[in-house]
């Protein structure tokens, strides 16, 4: 396989994803999310696009059984702001349509309602990442589009008919804890929903912009648990964090999961996948 990979290749034992896989458009993000796990990628920051994209793209899916769940994108948003350019997202989903599969689009990027037009042909559901309010996201995720243009992009893609999912993730301490609001402003078919989770250098960006949490930070995740190469908050304070995003939900008669948390939850699939025909 070329550029559609196998999802989760560290093989997580907390990953309760279905099995799918995993296709990125473009290599390198840039919204610049402090929390962001995809770093670990060389110049990450930088976008770059990919050699020979579209024949790689149709080699692949030519391999791929019946029906099989694509995610796009996994490490880098398939709707970056040079999207509206290069329309590189638009041609692989054109290419995509050709074909039995299932497909899954997460993103924070607002270009994506462009495209509503065939994902209403296609078996596809949205995932749009949402954290917090316009001011702290413009600290959080600056080059991201605002909180108020996402909220309309998952209302315009609902209209269209298309499932959409709210990731509400990641739940930051003393940052976004109470962002709940989101979920009833946005009302989606899901939500999924997951702590922050912190490599080492996305613990100096976060220390670095909110200073005043730095010791909080480092009581909390550097002295706590550690899987594999993430800090973990301790499993209690998880579980208080994501116990507000489970009532909150049942209060809606909203689906929801977790991810990667080892924490129970009763919908179909933790990443909304369940909602594709």
């Amino acid at each position: 396989m070329y550029v559609i990979k196998p999802f989760d290749p560290w093989r997580s034992k907390l990953c309760t994803c279905p099995p799918k896989y995993s296709f990125n458009p473009y290599t390198g993000c840039q919204h610049n999310c402090l929390y962001c796990y995809s770093t670990y990628i060389p110049n990450f920051r930088n976008l770059r696009l990919k050699k020979d994209l579209f024949r790689k793209i149709v080699r692949d899916l030519e391999k791929l059984p019946k029906y099989a769940l694509i995610s796009m994108s996994n490490s880098s948003d398939p709707y970056p702001i040079v999207e509206k350019k290069y329309r590189i997202t638009r041609k692989c989903l054109e290419i995509f349509k050709e074909y039995d599969i299932r497909l899954l689009i997460v993103t924070k990027g607002d270009t994506v309602v462009r495209d509503v037009d065939l994902m209403s042909e296609m078996n596809s559901a949205v995932s749009i990442t949402i954290t917090c309010d316009d001011k702290t996201a413009k600290i959080l995720e600056s080059n991201a589009p605002t909180t108020e243009k996402r909220i309309d992009v998952i209302k315009v893609i609902k209209d269209a008919g298309i499932p959409t999912v709210l990731r509400l993730d990641p739940i930051m301490p003393f940052i976004n804890e109470d962002a709940l609001w989101l979920i009833e402003k946005c009302e989606p078919d899901h939500v999924v929903s997951s702590t922050l989770k912190l490599r080492w250098d996305s613990f100096k960006r976060m220390v670095s912009a909110f200073p005043h949490l730095k010791t909080k930070y480092e009581e909390l995740y550097l002295e706590g648990e550690k899987v594999q190469n993430y800090f973990y908050l301790p499993k209690d304070y998880r579980i208080r964090l994501l116990s507000k995003v489970k009532e909150k939900c049942e209060e809606l008669g909203i689906s929801y999961a977790f991810c990667r948390e080892n924490i129970e939850f009763k919908a179909k699939s933790c990443d909304g996948s369940h909602l594709i025909c």
